[in-house]
């Protein structure tokens, strides 16, 4: 597919997204039609310009949410002869779409780099009703009003009363406003005299701080508040949960009996990750699921990591083979993720509980959920053919061989796909999967593992496909794709190890808190925390963690090298402030069991930080924060305030580790 029909094809989704999601005025609709947001960002985000997230500018600044930028220009009411004050440029977007439905736009950015790039962008695309302004947008651009309607993209402390002013009677100012830095009220003020005017609460809203006189102050590049009169002073809810929480004096030492009677008789425990790198949180999972193992019977462990990389670790857990296969284990990015010796230690102690446990039956496995080893799996399913039917194996390369040019970049297949002038390997792919469920007795009798695995592989291999081509389509449809089919696997191996048969989750918070609890689900995103949810109900217990601050490893972008990086402190009002400003440095938090006034209080929504295997500081308020209810979205949280880094094993410290981990070792 050519860049410029999946661009089309994603802003048909996007504009239905728009419509679905409540937006009306169909000049709005016809604007966010007619510009080009592609051309708003990089040329390395170009790809994702429809998908309704905010994305990095320039100057760690953003490019607001699309849904956002649409929200506040219908809530202006503006009329095509209007005169429009936008105060923060950013990029040029909003600015362009506002110069399709009015007379003429007035843009003011603090930025210098910012407010030229916008100037030259506008200018470029032929917006000639848009005049840009470098300088203090608090105080508004008093040589052009009045103004018909002034829009604020960044949230203030208080409404600033130069804006006001330079309204018309009539005139609408649309801004974020609020005491906390990082959570506003999106308001609507009208005004309907020269001293009146009249407020309207559009909801809840989260923005980057809106600097300048009457904004927030600026000290040295730094954002500060007003000075507070009880500064340092712990809320009523942090006291709450200080309380009502459990210490954990270490992680080695601290009594889990509580946790397992709270977990009950419970078939799933989702253990999750605020980050794909921290030491703390995969020692914790590893502490817990072996008492799970141990204690309460539970008879794998299912992570989010590729199914033929998983295998290899179950192999080497279950002792069934001893020496790698030519495929690299955990060599596709991010290695560190699973290739750490934190997972090193855990899956050594489960090959240990193993080869005490006595017979195949009770020993515990170790199995990959997600989807991204297309040809990994693609090579296990022509292997395992190989040896049991080889005239079917002939059948799985030539189908598979659809899919055989595109094996170093599949998302290139993806978009290739949508086109006419490729054809789609979906049929091939689930004709090979019909193929093998047709022959499921004659191949298990073999061997009931392998067939396992080589129908798990069929399934990836299957959804795969179908994830790469939906990369174009939109990234709620990609992540549901995804999602379900970690689901999926995650009943298939529970079908396998027969009724009662009880798994421990490992993934990230994203991944395992209950999405309807989250902007995710208002987004349509499901996830597999609320498909068990769905499915288990109570029998379900979704723990998910978190911290304040500490190191990290992670990424600056997809594929890059993997870097230790500082955890900003999270932000005031978040659900990790609250947690961190109870003074404790660890500790369970019973939500599903706790007091019902504490589950009450964190029932609305807040911020919650979410790193995954790319962490960028410099834009974590919209990069990595997003709204959740924390009661509704977990069972249990884990706290932990100051955090490290996973230990990577990294090949130029130990030649030949990541790649024959874990046998190597």
């Amino acid at each position: 597919m050519t860049r410029e029909l999946h661009l089309h094809k994603a802003k048909q989704i996007f504009l239905e997204t728009l419509a679905r999601r409540g937006i009306k005025d169909k000049r709005v609709l016809e604007a966010m039609e007619t510009v080009p947001r592609e051309a708003f960002v990089g040329l390395h985000q170009a790809d994702f310009a429809y998908d309704d997230n905010p994305l990095p500018i320039e100057e760690g600044q953003t490019i607001s949410q699309p849904y956002i930028v649409a929200l506040m220009t219908e809530a202006m009411k503006l009329k095509p002869e209007d005169t429009v004050l936008e105060i923060g440029s950013g990029s040029g977007y909003a600015a362009a779409v506002l110069s399709r439905i009015v007379k003429q736009v007035y843009t003011v950015e603090r930025h210098q780099v910012l407010a030229r790039l916008a100037r030259e962008r506008l200018a470029k695309l032929g917006y000639d009703n848009v005049t840009v302004l470098c300088g203090d947008g608090t105080l508004g651009w008093p040589e052009h009003a009045p103004f018909n309607a002034i829009v604020v993209t960044a949230g203030a402390p208080n409404v600033p009363q130069s804006l006001v002013r330079q309204l018309t009677i009539g005139g609408r100012l649309v801004i974020p406003a609020g005491s906390s830095l990082h959570q506003q009220k999106l308001l609507r003020i009208t005004r309907v005299s020269d001293d009146e005017t009249e407020t309207e609460d559009l909801g809840g809203v989260r923005f980057v701080p809106l600097i300048g006189k009457e904004g927030w102050r600026d000290r040295e590049g730094t954002v500060t508040a007003p000075p507070r009169t009880e500064a340092g002073r712990v809320t009523p809810l942090s006291e709450q949960i200080r309380k009502e929480a459990i210490h954990i004096p270490s992680i080695a030492t601290v009594d889990l009996d509580g946790l397992m009677a709270r977990i009950g008789h419970s078939r799933l425990v989702l253990l999750g990750e605020a980050t794909h790198g921290t030491a703390e949180f995969y020692d914790m999972r590893a502490r817990i699921t072996r008492e799970l193992i141990e204690k309460k019977g539970f008879q794998f462990v299912a992570v989010e990591a590729d199914w033929p990389d998983a295998a290899q670790v179950d192999h080497f857990v279950r002792e069934t083979r001893t020496e790698p296969t030519q495929e690299p284990t955990f060599n596709r990015f991010p290695t560190w993720m699973w290739a750490n010796r934190q997972v090193l230690e855990f899956v050594q102690w489960l090959r240990g509980h193993n080869r005490q446990a006595g017979s195949e039956d009770k020993a515990a496995g170790f199995y990959g959920l997600d989807l991204y080893s297309l040809y990994s799996s693609i090579n296990a399913i022509i292997g395992y053919l190989e040896q049991v039917d080889e005239d079917t194996a002939d059948i799985a390369r030539r189908r598979y061989g659809c899919l055989t040019p595109w094996e170093r970049d599949p998302i290139t297949y993806g978009r290739m796909a949508l086109t006419t002038k490729h054809e789609s390997c979906e049929q091939d792919v689930v004709s090979m999967l019909h193929m093998l469920m047709q022959k499921r007795l004659e191949y298990s009798i073999h061997d009931g593992r392998k067939f396992l695995d080589a129908i798990a592989n069929a399934r990836l291999v299957k959804d795969a496909e179908r994830y790469y081509r939906s990369m174009y389509e939109g990234s709620v449809k990609s992540w549901n794709l995804r999602d379900q089919h970690m689901f999926e696997t995650l009943e298939h191996l529970l079908d396998f190890h027969g009724p009662g048969s009880k798994a421990v989750v490992w993934a990230h918070n994203s991944h395992l808190g209950n999405a309807e609890a989250t902007e995710m689900g208002k987004r349509g995103e499901i996830n597999v925390g609320s498909l068990c949810r769905r499915h288990f109900g109570d029998s379900a217990y979704l723990i998910g963690f978190g911290t304040h601050q500490g190191t990290v490893a992670a990424a600056s972008d997809w594929g890059a090298p993997m870097e230790i990086k500082n955890i900003v402190p999270s932000v005031p009002d978040s659900i990790e402030r609250l947690c961190h400003d109870t003074g404790l440095n660890a500790f369970f938090l019973p939500l599903r069991h706790g007091s019902k006034d504490l589950v009450k209080q964190l029932r609305p929504p807040r911020l919650e930080r979410a790193i995954g295997v790319i962490y960028r500081p410099e834009t974590e308020m919209a990069s990595h924060y997003f709204n959740a209810s924390l009661s509704r979205q977990f069972d249990e949280y884990i706290w932990f305030d100051e955090t490290r880094a996973v230990d990577a094993l990294a090949s130029e410290v130990e030649p030949g580790i990541p790649e024959t981990f874990p046998f190597g070792l």
